[in-house]
């Protein structure tokens, strides 16, 4: 996450007709989310999350190349 905006209340959107809803300008300024990007978007019972597609490939393959060498070990 990044530091500007961690643990901070950044804006509040409303929810469309159609289930949109817009990114406060901060957010995407502070994570650089432009026009066109792809998000991830994940639920947990009580919460709802957005994470650049990119950001969580690169999470991803971290996690595989640890899994990849706790099977080596």
């Amino acid at each position: 996450m990044n530091t500007q905006t961690k643990g901070k209340v950044c804006g509040a959107v409303t929810v469309g007709e159609r289930g949109q809803v817009v990114i406060p300008a901060q957010i995407r300024k502070s994570f650089k989310i432009a026009p066109g990007d792809k998000l991830i978007v994940f639920a947990k019972p009580d919460m709802i999350g957005l994470i650049p597609t990119e950001e969580f490939n690169q999470f991803l393959n971290q996690l595989s190349a640890m899994a990849a060498k706790l099977r080596k070990s």
